[in-house]
């Protein structure tokens, strides 16, 4: 054909095609950011809040998970996490501070050593930053029932003393968290917290 044109330019691609072109057009093609578009990133934001949903289903299998993790006490983390959460509803805690409690030990799931901090960074972009300072510090709390056995300072909680939330830090750790190892408490189960969890878990408040 004249001007350099065959007659297939105009041809609709077959189906393997529009697979790369579908392919292409959904996902971003750059190798290293400094290559990227706003374009590009434009994709990736929307592709983020579409995947979004299935952030309390993370949450939860995670949870899930926490049923083979004993380590010595007298029921399971998951059983503990659910009996905590069971214990801050039923005091009358906000939906936030609920499900916070139920995820305060989430971060067990992948590290003990250092399961409070990442409890809490799941947590920050879902709750308000007086929830979310709860969580990390949960453990300087909890010392006051047991850090004399390790030869630290029962009252580290008292570092935080000038904080906005060290009352709900106390509530949750003398309360509701130090006191959930009862095997014979009548805890609600992981399906009544699973609309908690999907609506706290629905969208973050923030990006980070």
């Amino acid at each position: 054909m004249a001007n350099g044109l065959s007659e297939n330019t105009f041809a609709e691609p077959n189906s393997g095609d529009r697979a790369a072109v579908d392919l292409e057009e959904r996902n971003p093609t750059f190798r290293s950011m400094d290559e990227s578009t706003e374009q590009q990133w434009r994709e990736i934001g929307r592709q983020t809040r579409d995947n979004q949903s299935g952030t309390p289903i993370a949450i939860l299998e995670m949870l899930r998970s926490l049923i083979s993790v004993v380590d010595g006490f007298a029921i399971d983390q998951l059983g503990h996490s659910l009996q905590t959460a069971t214990r801050a509803e039923r005091a009358g805690a906000d939906e936030e501070m609920v499900v916070a409690s139920l995820c305060h030990y989430i971060g067990k799931a992948i590290s003990v050593a250092n399961h409070p901090r990442i409890a809490a960074e799941i947590l920050r972009p879902y709750v308000s930053d007086e929830v979310y300072k709860v969580i990390p510090t949960h453990q300087d709390f909890q010392g006051r029932h047991y850090y004399r056995y390790f030869g630290l300072n029962p009252e580290s909680r008292s570092q935080y003393s000038a904080e906005p939330w060290f009352e709900l830090g106390e509530k949750f750790a003398d309360e509701w968290d130090q006191t959930s190892f009862d095997p014979d408490y009548s805890t609600e189960s992981l399906e009544h917290f699973e609309p908690m969890v999907t609506r706290v878990f629905a969208k973050p408040k923030a990006m980070i």
